[in-house]
């Protein structure tokens, strides 16, 4: 088995973060083509291609991917030492490596997460993004303590994981301003012919969503599917279109994106899970997160404007109360 030379991965760590050799070659006050050579000589040594050429760029391969993750915990425990070394007052941090679903909106990954920096043990948090399959494959080989997803461990994965509910907020629909203006009637009716962006596929309310237009033979024009929820708002943002979110979030989405709640579907639900492979949460991190997301942002109704009087009747209105939510009595699996 070859031995690893660590020189050479961290030149392979530095042209991975600076996105091509000329890059990394400034910060290591080296020439490119001297960098060039040992990167051929990581890649020979291991037996694997780890960058692709894209245009002027590079780009990691799948199998460089995975060795630049291990590559970047290794140099950052490298650096603690040093700091711990240096320092003997310094507390070790430790580290919550958490897994963030695609699925899952920013605004609401930031709140359930941001406990966990709260605790009196200093830790240092490590956020990972990505489909919701490979998220819990690097949970089941212990890379990551916590996987936040909208929906339960799916069965069909061979994955030893607990799912811990942790609330459920019905969902808001929002339109900029000159968009909002331009639509007719009541809600839902408006919906109807109205240019709508659609949660993606691998978005779990997206099969219910679509059900409700069903229901209420309500057929909006899709000019866009998103499976990004902050770029599906930046794109409502500009008016391309209609688009929903969680209640729970309403008042941020307003105050952030410059839109309007137009109306409200109270039967089609964003639900939000912790996945970890304890069934009884130990780690402290992932119980303040658990604790947190169901006492602050899930145990309280939050009050908001649902756009103009004359949008308010009809069925499925958007109703004046707080959101309508379902706060779990404790982690379960």
């Amino acid at each position: 088995m070859p031995s690893l030379n660590f020189k050479h991965l961290r030149y392979f760590w530095m042209v991975a973060k600076a996105g091509s050799v000329a890059g990394a070659s400034k910060h290591l006050h080296l020439t490119p083509q001297s960098i060039s050579g040992q990167m051929g000589e990581l890649e020979a040594s291991l037996g694997v291609e780890l960058f692709r050429r894209v245009g002027r760029g590079l780009e990691l391969t799948e199998v460089g991917r995975r060795i630049f993750s291990y590559a970047d915990e290794i140099f950052a425990l490298g650096d603690e030492l040093l700091e711990v070394a240096l320092d003997q007052t310094v507390r070790k941090s430790v580290p919550f490596r958490v897994g963030i679903a695609d699925s899952v909106p920013k605004s609401i990954a930031y709140r359930v997460v941001e406990p966990a920096l709260r605790l009196a043990e200093p830790v240092r948090l490590i956020c990972r993004e990505g489909r919701l399959a490979p998220l819990l494959a690097e949970m089941a080989v212990h890379r990551l303590d916590l996987v936040i997803a909208d929906r339960p461990m799916p069965t069909n994965l061979n994955v030893r994981a607990y799912s811990h509910f942790l609330g459920k907020s019905d969902l808001t629909v929002f339109a900029a301003p000159e968009l909002a203006q331009s639509l007719a009637g009541a809600f839902p009716a408006l919906l109807d012919r109205a240019p709508f962006l659609l949660p993606g596929e691998d978005v779990a309310l997206r099969p219910d969503l679509i059900r409700w237009f069903e229901t209420h033979h309500l057929y909006p024009r899709i000019v866009g599917e998103f499976e990004d929820s902050a770029l599906l708002k930046a794109f409502g943002q500009a008016g391309a279109g209609l688009f929903v979110a969680p209640t729970a979030i309403a008042d941020y989405v307003i105050r952030q994106y410059g839109v309007e709640a137009v109306g409200r579907i109270e039967s089609v639900t964003e639900q939000l899970y912790a996945i970890t492979t304890e069934r009884r949460l130990l780690h402290p991190a992932i119980v303040a997160v658990v604790q947190a997301t169901q006492r602050e942002f899930f145990g309280k109704p939050e009050q908001i404007e649902t756009g103009r009087s004359d949008r308010a009747a009809g069925a499925g209105a958007a109703s004046p109360q707080g959101i309508s939510l379902e706060r779990a009595r404790g982690a379960r699996g």
